[in-house]
């Protein structure tokens, strides 16, 4: 398993987000035998290590492992910006990037973690995949250097990732190239990597992808 590790790669989970059109907590949403957050961070380790989870203010998380570390944000509804430098901030001094990823994101990628890795090298402060016409902030390679200029993007009220990927050397890769990396996972033209889950729909469709039962009580 640590051969697959990417060197000075760690890996921040968000796992603070309302889910408010999901209707219950995402982190702990069955999937398989495991819960969501159980499942993003399971596949996140093969890749990346430490890992860092971000909670919102007493927020329950499902049972992770030992060396999973978990970091508060202070304040609630501040969108991902204010999550990514809780999580980068765990990171300083113990790697020197992180892939960023949201709970809900059942097919996130250790190929895919690993190409962008790679692109960042010593020449990007990060690296972010762009597809759908999206820009796509939690599933991004950070430089944990970055998180000055996001508390100074904080200070500023200026909450969108984009201003972020304003201020700093950032390396947009755009749908093609992503679907050009080694062993990345797609479903017909879609980068399954890049999905998120916000609604009961989204879930149902993403265990099927999957291969996974529904749970017999969903509630």
């Amino acid at each position: 398993m640590s051969a697959g590790l990417v060197p000075g790669l760690g890996a921040v989970v968000l796992a603070g987000g309302r889910s408010s059109r999901m209707g219950r907590p995402k982190a702990w949403l069955p999937f398989g035998d495991e819960v969501l957050l159980q499942r993003v961070v399971r596949r996140l380790a093969t890749v990346a290590a430490p890992l860092v989870v971000v909670r919102a203010p007493g927020q329950a998380l499902p049972p992770l492992p030992a060396d999973v570390a978990l970091a508060d944000d202070p304040v609630e509804g501040r969108g991902p910006l204010q999550g990514i430098a809780v999580g980068l901030a765990a990171l300083a001094g113990k790697a020197e990037a992180a892939f960023v990823s949201s709970t809900d994101a059942p097919f996130v990628d250790p190929a895919l973690v690993r190409f962008l890795a790679d692109l960042r090298g010593s020449t990007h402060d990060v690296v972010v995949p762009r597809a759908g016409g999206h820009y796509h902030p939690l599933a991004a390679v950070y430089g944990v250097s970055v998180v000055s200029e996001i508390n100074a993007l904080l200070a500023e009220d200026r909450l969108r990732p984009f201003f972020l990927f304003e201020r700093v050397r950032t390396l947009v890769v755009p749908e093609d190239r992503l679907r050009e990396a080694p062993g990345v996972s797609l479903s017909g033209d879609e980068i399954l990597a890049l999905r998120n889950l916000n609604t009961p729909e989204d879930w149902r469709a993403a265990l099927d992808v999957a291969g996974l039962p529904m749970p017999r009580d969903p509630a």
